[in-house]
């Protein structure tokens, strides 16, 4: 995503490919809808953004709107689950849990996550503005889903400290459970100084300092 300093201006468009051209139009607008609410819930607020400023901006009635989603609750979910794809998406095959067969490997797929979340949810700080701030206290629904969202993450990392633990490049002690829970907290301090500071020197600084504790701190001496 590219960042842009208004909500009229910040409509991101992806196209996807179903069979005919009319599910293609379809798909086209749904997605649309999709990033525009977006960008107006990071930068306007969820309860400040209306139906109205989304169908305006993409020059849409309020029926067609309707004919995608049922209200501006249901939007955001769709909202939260395309963040939640991107995020997954970006991890990929190589970058699996059980991809590493050594620290060599390890070190390696820890740069390639790296790369992936400082794109989505550094260089456009409205992916963690709404994820962090503007979506939790919605509702208990949607409080409980964020919370979701963390517990998978900590899974997923607790993941690939077990998986270096059973193939011995890991420390063998390693409260994998724990550790990924602290991680976790890692990677969502690095993420909110970097929605404070444009200083790409300081972050890429916080950065580092993460990696090298995912590395250093718990490989096998």
């Amino acid at each position: 995503m590219t960042h842009h300093s208004s909500c009229e201006h910040s409509i991101i468009v992806r196209v996807t490919k179903p069979s005919t051209r009319a599910e293609r139009r379809k798909a086209e607008l749904r997605q649309d809808i999709i990033d525009t609410a977006f960008v107006c819930f990071a930068e306007k607020g969820y309860h400040a953004t209306g139906i109205a400023d989304i169908a305006s901006i993409l020059g849409i009635g309020h029926g067609t709107f309707y004919r995608y989603f049922s209200n501006k609750r249901d939007i955001i979910d769709h909202v939260i689950d395309d963040l939640a794809g991107r995020i997954v998406e970006a991890l990929g095959t190589e970058n699996a849990p059980d991809a590493a067969t050594s620290l060599d490997d390890y070190r390696a797929q820890l740069d390639r996550i790296g790369v992936a979340l400082d794109h989505i949810l550094v260089e456009d700080r409205r992916v963690a503005q709404l994820l962090l701030f503007h979506a939790t206290g919605i509702d208990d629904e949607l409080t409980a889903r964020l919370y979701g969202l963390l517990d998978m993450a900590d899974a997923l990392t607790a993941g690939y400290l077990s998986h270096g633990v059973e193939l011995g490049y890991l420390r063998a002690d390693l409260d994998t459970t724990n550790t990924a829970k602290a991680v976790t907290g890692m990677l969502i301090a690095g993420i909110v100084h970097g929605m404070r500071s444009p200083d790409t020197t300081a972050v890429n600084g916080l950065n580092e300092a993460i990696r090298r504790l995912l590395i250093d701190g718990v490989r096998k001496d």
